[in-house]
Parts: C-alpha cells; sequence; structure tokens
C-alpha cells in the first residue's frame, strides 16, 4: 500500500536547477548636474508622479536641469533595494546589487520632467527604496492564443518600467504546444497551431531570456501537467489517458496517465531539457483543474487504484502524480481560494504566491485596477510565520480572449496597480492619491511606446508635441 498525503493546493512550483549569476557592467558618464533657476518651483513631476511608490521619498522644490548623463552608480554588487540622491553636483546612486540599480534607474527616469521648451529637469530629491515582496510576477499565456516575440519583449519592457521582476511564461496548454524541444520536436510538430510559425525555437527562448535578463526579470516557465495536456499527446504516443464509454475506448483522452512508468521516463527527460535552456531555479508544473472523469472511466486505472488501496479517491491518484516532482523547497501558488487556501497552504509551512485575486482577463466596465489595487496579500487568518511565508504575487493575462493585437493595453496600467501593492508599504493604500500618479504613469508608458489605455476621461501632456 502506497502512503499518499493528498495535496489540496491549486498549482506548484518546483526546484529544478541551481540559478546563474547576472554579470553587471558600469557604463555610466559622470557628467554633473547643473542648476540655473535653483529656487524656481519645478514645473513637472513631484514625487507624486512616482509609480510604484518608493519606500522613503523625500522630494524638494529645487529644479535642477539635466544636461546629460549625470549618474554615479556605486557598490552595484539579489537585493532590489537603491537609494537614490539628487543634488549638486551630481545624482548618485547606490545599490548593493545591480538589481536595485536598474530599479533606481527608473525611478530616477519617472523624476524627470519637460517643460514646453524641451528643457529637461529634475527636483533635488532623497530616495531610500527596496520592495515589500521579492517575487513579483506577471503571468502571460501563450498557448491559447500564440503571441509573438515582439510583443513579449514589449510587455517585459513594461514589466521593467514596473518593477515587476518574475515572467512567469504560461508556454503550453491543452489548444496548442508552441515551445520547440530538442529532445522531443514531435510535440510542437503535432502539437502547435503550426509547426514553423507559431513555435518559440531554442533561439527565440534565449533571446526572450536574456532580454528579461538585461531588465532584471526572470522567466519561471511553466508546463501545466497531469491536466492542460492535450496538445502533448498528440505527439507524444501513450502519454495521456485513454478515456472508456462502457467497456470500450470512447477515443478521447484525458490527463497524463500517471500509473504507467513510461510517463516518468518521458518526463524526466523532457524536463532535463527544460532545466538546461531555461536557467532559471524554478519551473512551474501547474497541478490545476484536473478531470478525473477520463481516470474514472478507464479499467486499468480502477485495477491500479485497487491494487494501491486508493478506493475511489482519485484525488490520491493526482497527488501521486505531484509528489513525484516536489523537492523540499517548493513554493505554493495560490490561484484560488484567496485568504482560505492563503491560511491552509501557509499553515503547511510552503513559501506562497498569490495570484486569485489578479485575473486581469476577467474584465468589467469601470476603473477596475482598485480592485486590484486594494488587495492586502496578507488579510489572512495565521500567525506572523505564516505571513513570512508569502514571498510576492502576480497579475495571471491568460489568453483565452487576448492575442498579439489586444495584449498590452488589456493588461497596462491595470497590472501597475499590483505591481504597486507588491512593491510599496502595506500603508500606501490611498486610491485618490495613486490614481493621480498612475495617470502619469499611464502617460509615460505610451510616451515610452507602450500603448497603455486610459484610466478615465484624460490627456497627456506630450500629445501637444505631436507625439
Amino acid at each position: 500500500m502506497l502512503a499518499v498525503s493528498v495535496l489540496n493546493f491549486a498549482t506548484l512550483l518546483v526546484l529544478v536547477a541551481a540559478r546563474q549569476p547576472f554579470p553587471y557592467h558600469n557604463d555610466f558618464d559622470e557628467e554633473p548636474l547643473t542648476s540655473d533657476h535653483p529656487e524656481e518651483e519645478p514645473k513637472g513631476s513631484q514625487y507624486g508622479s512616482l509609480w510604484p511608490l518608493p519606500r522613503q521619498v523625500s522630494v524638494s522644490g529645487v529644479a535642477l536641469r539635466l544636461p546629460g548623463s549625470t549618474f554615479r552608480v556605486v557598490d552595484a554588487k539579489d537585493s532590489s533595494a537603491d537609494e537614490l540622491t539628487v543634488d549638486l553636483p551630481y545624482a548618485i546612486l547606490k545599490a548593493p546589487q545591480v538589481w536595485g540599480a536598474l530599479r533606481g534607474l527608473e525611478t530616477f527616469s519617472q523624476l524627470v520632467y519637460e517643460d514646453e521648451y524641451g528643457t529637461k529637469s529634475i527636483n533635488a530629491s532623497k530616495i531610500l527604496d527596496f520592495p515589500r515582496f521579492q517575487h513579483r510576477g506577471i503571468l502571460l499565456d501563450t498557448s491559447r492564443h500564440f503571441l509573438p516575440i515582439k510583443v513579449i519583449l514589449a510587455n517585459l519592457e513594461a514589466m521593467a518600467m514596473n518593477k515587476f521582476n518574475v515572467f512567469h511564461w504560461h508556454i503550453v496548454d491543452d489548444p496548442s504546444f508552441p515551445y520547440l524541444s530538442r529532445t522531443f520536436p514531435q510535440l510542437s510538430q503535432m502539437g502547435a497551431y503550426h509547426p514553423y510559425t507559431h513555435v518559440y525555437t531554442p533561439a527565440d527562448v534565449k533571446m526572450i531570456i536574456e532580454f528579461a535578463r538585461l531588465r532584471g526579470i526572470r522567466v519561471v516557465p511553466e508546463f501545466d501537467t497531469p491536466g492542460h495536456t492535450q496538445s502533448w499527446g498528440k505527439g507524444q504516443k501513450d502519454l495521456l489517458t485513454p478515456c472508456y464509454s462502457g467497456s470500450s475506448p470512447s477515443g478521447t483522452f484525458g490527463p497524463v496517465n500517471p500509473i504507467l512508468n513510461t510517463t516518468y521516463d518521458f518526463m524526466e527527460l523532457f524536463f532535463q531539457e527544460i532545466s538546461t535552456v531555461f536557467p532559471d531555479a524554478y519551473i512551474h508544473l501547474g497541478g490545476d483543474e484536473v478531470d478525473f472523469s477520463c481516470w474514472k472511466s478507464n479499467p486499468d486505472i480502477q485495477m491500479w487504484m485497487n491494487v494501491h488501496s486508493f478506493g475511489k479517491d482519485y484525488s490520491k491518484l493526482e497527488a501521486y502524480y505531484i509528489q513525484k516532482w516536489l523537492k523540499p523547497d517548493t513554493v505554493v501558488n495560490v490561484w484560488m481560494g484567496n485568504q482560505g487556501e492563503m491560511s491552509n497552504v501557509t499553515a503547511a509551512g510552503f513559501n506562497t504566491i498569490l495570484s486569485s485575486p489578479w485575473y486581469l482577463d476577467y474584465i468589467s466596465y469601470g476603473q477596475d485596477w482598485q480592485r486590484y489595487y486594494k488587495v492586502e496579500p496578507l488579510d489572512f487568518k495565521g500567525s506572523d510565520a505564516q505571513k513570512k511565508l508569502v514571498i510576492g504575487g502576480e497579475a495571471c493575462l491568460w489568453g483565452e480572449f487576448v492575442d498579439g493585437t489586444n495584449l498590452t493595453p488589456r493588461l497596462w496600467p491595470r497590472a501597475s496597480a499590483v505591481g504597486e501593492r507588491l512593491w510599496s508599504d502595506r500603508n500606501v493604500t490611498d486610491v485618490n492619491d495613486a490614481y493621480s500618479r498612475l495617470s502619469k504613469h499611464r502617460c509615460r508608458m505610451v510616451e515610452r511606446g507602450i500603448p497603455a489605455e486610459p484610466l478615465f476621461t484624460s490627456f497627456c501632456r506630450h500629445e501637444y508635441n505631436g507625439h
């Protein structure tokens, strides 16, 4: 008899490979700041335009003109903390690691404003900043609709601008298998929407990972099993469970077949490849929404269940499969259930990521960003020790009704609200102040070429310049 503990948690992240270090190069010039009119009131943004709001902000009324590159970066040595001082003769950014330097540069860029004559200025400032949560992610779904690489890269740019640091790449699912595997090329050959135009080659994946790395963003791929695997079965014989109608096969297939040794042999080889392609320490194994009806109909599985004393509890069979892949440092991603599930998962001692209140594919009339903004990740029953296990959260944009034509404006600036909640202090909750800052931030994104949708009736100053 097999002793299997049933995990009722929704989705899982499992450690498969070691992280690799990121090199850093300091290429900033050292031209000093100048102030032509130090006593003038600033004509542009003060700290109210910053997004997310830094931990400590002090912005004076002294306006400093920017003649050129005016930065020194010191102590750039995996922390996102930074200290930014803008004053004569230099703007100085201190960061213990390169990631803090990247975030500090973004903060600096958001302090810069331009007058009607094109003169760029910045207020004398003192900012101490660091994120509240270490995991600040965006999920994009490339299975339900194939996303062109340029769309993925554009959203990585937007993520960096909003201080997100994890790209959760839901790369395959039931509808299509666009990942081109070197070990099992038949998976995309048979499972992608198109075997040549709608796949991500090894070179594509490498480029996306490097593009993200240079912006301080990890790429965590998701290969959801044992459910959500219909596209896998098109290219891998005997991987999925044959469904039965009465005593005869129905010709349809269900989840991965968890009773065959060949299933685990295949998965072992496949994930060995994934661990070499994706350098991050984690991959996402899904584990959600497994339909038991096919397993229940299959006589071989019924017999296996009886032999192993599982009875008719198919959640034990699911747990048997999932626990083949669990490691001691598993992270649980709570995608449904919210407060109660957060209590259960953290009580079990797992590090936890929250995404259930931030499904951005659910759209509604009005300013739904406010609903995302008001979420408090630690608002659940539990001890202080439990709440320390919450390492962050993710905004999810599932792809049923999203493709390259509408993804970016649907995601931004709604995801920005999640970004502030994961970065800024718990007490930063003023929706009116957030609206003012987010409106400016949305205009800044548009000016940088990110087609972020408007929050409400408004205009952007750069429109007057014909941009």
